[in-house]
């Protein structure tokens, strides 16, 4: 491997400043025969969260993901245990020029359906992401890809836009690196779940042999799987979609489930970790949570009918003056997340604190003359009308109480009115990009442990927001960061970008933390599982 490659991986030690994270999972795919004894039988687990599609082309979240990267192959992964990136269903990669990423893969592959996989699948699934651009997808990270070629039946060459991509090894672990059946994939749209599942489209460690729309899936261990992560130590995994938390604790609690994982509020996890029939499972995470502003449509917003940059602005630094993140903390969360004052989460090379100088009192406190102050500056006539949306199945039962404070905070300072709505998520994921929510709920799982997985997926143009924040500057800097290879020059970088971002506000961060799984009595082989690369994976649970 070369350096460039060598550089690219992914920063395990930077986790150790964040708060209390998420059991990580491995994967599952359908159709196949078996790979272990299963000697402790099916394992079921239980999940709030929701998917949007099985595509990966049309989708970019954790709930989508958690499913993708069980039955769709990568050329990069991470072993458990680890978040370095290394050859996945390949056995080589590395940079064979500055802007060369050759990819060599394993003879002999084959999806559960018989297809055979070759780097025709490669070229396609990388092709079509950046053919079908879904606003709701990853292809905003693949914005230094120039070209994918199929040398032979199992060489692929990438050649990128800018050379030394400190990143693209990275990528291909990514939601935007995941490896698609051509032949059961439209080229120029996205695939329908069911059209997916039909074809037996899988090649990671588990196949779908059931599934029913957020309610239950079930997989099934693929003898065929030649990646990184081995055999799965289960046959049989279920999976069963919960629209109300506290039945999912209730579930845990009476052995109808095996594992509980995202979401549980604060106050259940707590009552949990007094329970000697089950086990609270923390590790390193990378968790953000944050308030988006849509630029056209926010109080002020360019499309509205009094728009004006200037006071826009002024609302969304009085919003960053005002909210009390401690208080959030404290009360909500209970230590289980940490106040955020930048982009990057603390811990991780680059990150600052930029917006505490900025904005509340300087310290990280709230401010309200401040906020008042901003506000009279601009010309803005308070109190100011502020729709701002959550949703409580994707990010937890916690947010319910995290935006209501929020609301209280500021309709207390005088300086807003909230209305405050909520919607369910697989909606919400629609409404968001087309401009119907004004100021909302986000929350973010990284993709991989670099400060740029926190930059260029917000900031970069075309980002995956689509808040319509568009700055030339910190995109020529996001795409500067990524191919620097000295590491003061780009942590300079990171640091740079994150104060200009926190001077417009395109978004306020709120918090940082992650996740906790419970597992009952009968789990073997959590410890391999809390993986710092972040991914959802289930083939290296067990019942034992």
């Amino acid at each position: 491997m070369t350096s460039a490659f060598t550089n690219g991986k992914r920063a395990l030690a930077a986790t150790a400043g964040f708060a209390v994270a998420a059991l990580v999972l491995a994967g599952c795919s359908a159709g196949g025969s078996t790979t272990t004894d299963n000697a402790g039988g099916p394992i079921t687990i239980g999940t709030t969260d929701k998917v949007t599609t099985l595509d990966p082309a049309g989708s970019y979240d954790s709930g989508s993901f958690s499913v993708q990267t069980q039955v769709f192959p990568f050329l990069m992964n991470s072993a458990y245990g680890t978040a370095d990136v290394e050859p996945d269903i390949a056995v080589s990669a590395e940079f064979t020029s500055p802007t060369e990423y050759t990819v060599t893969l394993k003879p002999d592959l084959e999806w559960a359906n018989g297809n055979a996989l070759t780097a025709s699948d490669v070229k396609f699934s990388f092709d079509r992401q950046l053919a079908i651009a879904d606003e709701k997808g990853p292809s905003t990270l693949l914005g230094n890809l120039e070209s994918t070629e199929a040398v032979d039946d199992t060489t692929v060459v990438f050649t990128l836009k800018a050379g030394n991509d400190q990143i693209f090894p990275q990528i291909l672990s990514s939601p935007a690196g995941v490896i698609v059946d051509e032949d059961s994939f439209s080229a120029t749209e996205v695939t329908s779940d069911d059209d997916i599942v039909a074809a037996e489209a899988f090649a990671g460690q588990y196949v779908l042999t059931s599934y029913d729309f957020n309610n239950l899936l079930s997989y099934t261990a693929y003898a065929g799987y030649q990646g990184l992560l081995g055999a799965a130590k289960t046959d049989v995994i279920n999976v069963k979609y919960y629209t109300d938390a506290s039945n999912l604790k209730l579930d845990i609690q009476e052995g109808n489930i095996d594992v509980a994982w995202r979401s549980l509020s604060a106050t259940d996890i707590d009552d949990l970790r007094g329970n000697d029939a089950v086990s609270v499972v923390d590790g390193p995470g990378g968790e953000i949570r944050y308030i988006t502003f849509n630029f056209n449509t926010q109080p002020f917003g360019t499309t509205t009918a009094d728009a004006d940059p200037a006071k826009a602005l002024a609302v969304r630094a009085a919003v960053a003056d005002i909210v009390d993140r401690e208080e959030l903390a404290d009360q909500v969360y209970k230590g289980s997340y940490t106040p955020l004052y930048s982009y990057v989460p603390a811990g991780m090379t680059g990150a600052t604190e930029s917006l505490k100088g900025l904005y509340g009192d300087g310290e990280g406190g709230p401010d309200i003359e401040k906020a008042a102050a901003d506000l009279a500056a601009a010309g803005v006539t308070t109190p100011v009308a502020l729709n701002l949306q959550y949703n409580a199945d994707h990010y937890g039962p916690g947010s319910s109480d995290e935006y209501a404070l929020i609301k209280d905070q500021l309709d207390a300072s005088g300086l807003f009115t909230v209305s405050l709505q909520s919607t369910e998520w697989v909606q919400y994921s629609k409404d968001r990009v087309a401009d119907v929510y004004p100021a909302y709920q986000l929350g973010w799982f990284p993709d991989y442990s670099d400060a740029d997985n926190y930059l260029t997926p917000f900031f970069a143009q075309n980002n995956f927001l689509q808040n319509h924040y568009d700055d030339a500057e910190v995109d020529a800097m996001i795409k500067e960061q990524a191919v620097t290879n000295d590491p003061e020059a780009r942590t300079a970088l990171i640091e740079e970008i994150q104060d200009k971002v926190a001077a417009a506000l395109s978004t306020v961060p709120l918090l940082q933390g992650a996740q906790v799984a419970i597992t009952g009595p009968s789990i073997t082989g959590t410890e391999d599982t809390l993986d710092a690369s972040f991914k959802f994976r289930y083939g290296a649970l067990a019942k034992g």
